[in-house]
């Protein structure tokens, strides 16, 4: 019989990305079924009595109490995972077990504590529950700061109110929901290592800001600064507010030669104004899927790809952008020749929802209809129809409801894959791997077997590998490790959708398509 421990430590607080590095050492222990690390928030008391644990351990804990909760196959395991959890949370935060650094200086439980110790400091990274986060970024901007508010589940009107009163102090307020930045060379959040350069990025889509600025790296290009603004800013009712400061910003930044504004299809008229504040550095709008006859979004030049936006401000530098298809029609008429006639269906499991949803309209270009984020039957059924293609962003809450980010924590796409990618009508997986700081320290090896398995079983598998040879795991030994499992690996996202299809329709110069 499993064995749970369930452990709280009131009034210790820490941030989501130390929670979900925690967890996910907790998962790796001998023989774990299940844990989690989180602050007790209703909505995580919830996920642990849904998980079966006895929350009446947890009677008067709130959100500034820390818990960890671990079943496995017996007290020992259990106990040994809740230590590598522990040790995580505390060692990591450089503190004991009641918060604090030391006993001589301890750690600052508010930003005015915070910036009295580092002085110096110029950029806040709010990572709190929702409810919280709001207040915690007005008390950054009140201390001088730039903020980069990592949390979501803040209120519209609470972000244009912070959005308003951040551009007043001059000051960048990132986010809600803002994963990714660089500053000056520094990068926050899920970001990559990438190199020094003058294309500023100003992104409204988390891994639409990775894939361009990894790209500007990979082509030595590079990049000024990434400045993540939140997927809301570019809507009709935020108006692009911080996107527009962010871009007068990057015009007057004597280091930025060129910008490219990331986005999934913004409201029109917000795309136009902002990248009409740019009076003298050139603007590219990668904005996913949008057309226009003249191939202009207002003063910008529109680029409907990840892909092709990095193209068009590589080539505006006057830099060379190297082939992208070289050997693509070959793999996929390889590739093709090993399916049956009853595989159809691409199906792509993804941990960015940014590359998710591009693979999405790219394959509905090329194949027709695709579903996408549909929720998992109770049977854990795909519920589409016979022969569908489906992209699903597994990073989206119904998939990671008590569980790490698949990008920090692989084992929730392992198993969904091993549930949905074995059909007889599927003829190709389509994979993203996402490098970089805070993510898994090997993605590829960890996906790797579960792929040599689809293809054994018939079906092709393609995968595009975001990151950097800087990146901490290393961008060619990732690669290397899929392509050894059999895996077709692309150089760019939107080329790994296009070789998807390519497949799917049996049509191998699809792969080669370019549209840039």
């Amino acid at each position: 019989m499993s064995a749970a421990r369930l452990a709280v430590w009131p009034g210790v607080y820490r941030d989501s990305l130390l929670l979900l590095s925690a967890t996910r050492a907790m998962r790796d222990g001998d023989g774990v079924e299940w844990a989690t690390a989180v602050m007790a928030t209703p909505g995580s008391v919830q996920d642990l009595a849904d998980a079966g644990f006895a929350v009446a351990d947890l009677a008067g804990a709130d959100a500034n109490d820390l818990v960890l909760a671990v079943r496995a196959p017996d007290a020992a395991a259990a106990d040994a995972a809740l230590e590598l959890g522990r040790t995580v949370l505390f060692a990591q935060a450089g503190g004991d077990e009641s918060g604090g650094a030391d006993s001589a200086r301890p750690a600052p439980r508010t930003i005015e504590g915070a910036t009295t110790q580092l002085r110096d400091a110029n950029v806040a990274v709010v990572s709190v529950p929702g409810p919280y986060a709001g207040l915690a970024a007005h008390q950054a901007l009140t201390r001088g700061l730039h903020v980069l508010l990592f949390s979501d589940n803040v209120p519209v009107e609470e972000e244009i109110a912070l959005k308003d009163r951040a551009a007043a102090r001059g000051r960048l307020l990132m986010g809600p929901g803002a994963g990714t930045a660089v500053l000056g060379g520094v990068g926050l959040g899920f970001a990559n290592a990438v190199r020094r350069g003058r294309v500023g990025v100003v992104a409204a889509a988390g891994t639409g800001a990775q894939e361009v600025m990894t790209l500007l790296d990979r082509w030595d290009v590079g990049v000024s600064h990434v400045i993540g603004v939140g997927g809301r800013d570019l809507s009709a009712r935020v108006g692009g507010r911080m996107a527009a400061y962010a871009v007068r910003a990057l015009d007057a930044d004597p280091g930025t030669d060129a910008i490219l504004l990331v986005s999934k299809p913004p409201d029109t008229r917000v795309a136009a104004e902002v990248v009409s504040r740019s009076h003298q550095t050139p603007v590219v709008a990668a904005c996913i899927g949008m057309t226009a006859p003249d191939g202009r979004l207002g003063d910008a030049v529109l680029a409907g790809t990840l892909e092709e936006g990095a193209i068009a401000v590589t080539r505006r530098l006057g830099r060379p952008v190297p082939d992208l298809t070289a050997g693509l029609a070959g793999a996929a008429g390889q590739a093709i020749r090993r399916l049956a006639d009853s595989r159809t269906a691409v199906r792509g499991f993804f941990t960015g929802g940014t590359l998710c949803y591009e693979a999405q309209v790219l394959l509905s270009e090329l194949l027709g209809p695709v579903y996408s984020n549909i929720p998992l039957a109770a049977d854990r059924a795909l519920p589409a129809p016979a022969g569908a293609h489906a992209c699903l962003d597994l990073g989206e809450e119904e998939y990671t409801k008590g569980r790490p980010h698949p990008m920090i924590d692989p084992a929730a796409r392992i198993e969904i894959m091993q549930e949905q990618a074995f059909g007889p009508e599927v003829a190709v997986v389509l994979l993203d791997v996402v490098l970089g700081y805070g993510s898994h320290p090997d993605p590829a090896g960890q996906v790797a077997g579960v792929c040599a398995e689809i293809i054994a079983s018939g079906a092709a598998v393609v995968a595009y590998v975001l990151g950097t040879a800087s990146d901490p795991q290393g961008l060619d030994g990732q690669r290397a490790k899929l392509q050894q499992a059999g895996v077709i690996v692309t150089v760019t996202a939107a080329r790994a959708a296009r070789t998807a299809a390519a497949i799917a329709a049996r049509r191998p110069a699809l792969a080669e398509v370019m549209t840039g």
